[in-house]
């Protein structure tokens, strides 16, 4: 049957580290982005603050050593990109670099302290005026370039970072999640184990001082209601064969007795044997299902049997027919009981042949080192049922006339013996598919 257990890619612990995974990195990236906002901004105050200083030192300058009606500038105190222009806008020193002159233009007769960026620079145009009147402007400029590049450089480190914090807390979430729930997967998979093989086995941690503990008592209360309810089970299955074994025996001692009457018409002693040999298959039946309820699962794994011999004791037992049964199968051995296997190939191999048209087919491919799958299909009309309600208890298709506990009776066995069954086509040809335990 389907383990109930999670596979590796939707267990919780997966989920809760791919989750800090994404949470930590966006994170990371909020923080990226900020910080280069902050570079940015400090950047462009940090310019402005040199342009300021550089602007002031000129002024002072400027204004110390004109004393007279013109403008006298110190060229000792003008660096590069610096230009003096007096109140016409013609320039008294400096020489304003080509790809500003433009700027440099426009920005000499400003009445107010302006500034601008041009490309990767950085404008600042001061106007003053000395103690005799005389008014002018000065205009600095600063490139951005080394600002830039230590914005790159913090952006790289914010990047290496960012990973690295990243794999640290998947990789932390991978140690603590597998550290808390490493238990709860040992617990689960033992569970499934017991439910299994043995279910009179318990936890037994103690008081739930914890969450682990908590699950493991609630596991062993739950474990403690199945085996009450499977051995209330056995109890009336047991109880059930031995009210039934009791009128059968009389039904079929009776028949077996008159069969011995020699003075039988043949008509009479074709009917009293077909009620020894219905007795006898009702008998066996209620044997095997007594074997299913009392014998534990290590004891039906230890048992095997010929496939072939099995199917050929089916085929014997058909009622009387006119169809053809092919049997195709190789002489696999199955880990299962013969009684038990044959109980549960018998519904529907008489299903096949009830509803057949021509002939019925008994199938097993070579699998080799695999489970058997046997398939037995008919040319009837179909299953006009869904593929898992015509194994519902008390399910009949097509109108049939029978309880509708073959099917369910002949998954159930097939699944104590570890194997399956499925409706693989309800539509013409129909096709049942048994998958059954290799020895």
């Amino acid at each position: 049957m389907t383990s109930l257990l999670p596979d590796a890619t939707g267990s919780f612990r997966r989920q809760i580290v791919v989750l800090t995974t994404c949470v930590v990195a966006f994170a990371m990236v909020v923080l990226t982005v900020v910080l280069q906002v902050v570079l940015a901004d400090l950047s462009k105050s940090t310019v402005d603050r040199v342009l300021e200083d550089r602007a002031d030192a000129v002024v002072g300058s400027v204004v110390d050593a004109s004393t007279g009606a013109g403008l006298e500038v110190p060229t000792a105190e003008l660096d590069t990109g610096v230009v003096v222009y007096d109140a016409s806008g013609a320039a008294v020193v400096g020489i304003a670099p080509g790809r500003l002159q433009e700027a440099y233009t426009d920005l000499s007769t400003t009445s107010v302290t302006h500034y601008r960026t041009v490309g990767e620079t950085r404008l600042i145009a001061e106007p003053f005026s000395t103690p005799s009147g005389t008014e002018g402007v000065v205009l600095v400029s600063e490139r951005f370039a080394p600002y830039e590049s230590a914005e790159r450089y913090a952006l790289i480190v914010s990047l290496i970072t960012g990973a690295l914090a990243t794999a640290a807390s998947a990789a932390i979430a991978a140690w603590v999640t597998s550290r808390a729930l490493g238990p709860v997967a040992v617990l689960a998979r033992t569970a499934a184990d017991w439910s299994e093989h043995d279910l009179s086995r318990r936890f037994a941690l103690g008081p739930p001082t914890n969450e682990i503990a908590a699950l493991a008592a609630i596991l062993d209360t739950l474990l403690d209601k199945v085996s009450a309810a499977i051995r209330s089970e056995q109890r009336l299955t047991s109880e059930l064969a031995h009210e039934l074994r009791t009128p059968l025996t009389a039904v079929q001692a009776s028949a077996d007795l008159a069969l011995m009457d020699d003075n039988l018409t043949p008509d009479a002693r074709e009917f009293m044997a077909d009620i020894a040999d219905a007795a006898r298959r009702m008998a066996t039946t209620i044997t095997t299902l007594l074997d299913v309820a009392r014998t534990g699962a290590t004891q039906l794994e230890a048992s095997a049997c010929w496939l072939d011999e099995v199917i050929a004791e089916v085929v014997r037992s058909l009622p009387p027919h006119q169809l053809e049964v092919q049997v195709s199968v190789l002489n696999d051995r199955v880990a299962a009981p013969a009684t038990i296997l044959t109980r549960a190939l018998s519904p529907v191999v008489e299903n096949a042949v009830r509803f057949a048209r021509h002939r019925v087919e008994i199938t097993a491919p070579d699998a080799s080192g695999g489970d058997i799958v046997l398939v037995i299909s008919d040319d009837g009309p179909g299953v006009d049922l869904p593929d898992e309600t015509v194994f519902l208890p008390g399910t009949t298709s097509l109108g049939g006339s029978g309880a509708g506990l073959g099917l369910a009776l002949a998954r159930r066995l097939a699944r104590s013996i570890g194997g399956d069954l499925d409706l693989a086509q309800a539509q013409a040809p129909t096709r049942f598919e048994f998958r059954l335990p290799r020895s």
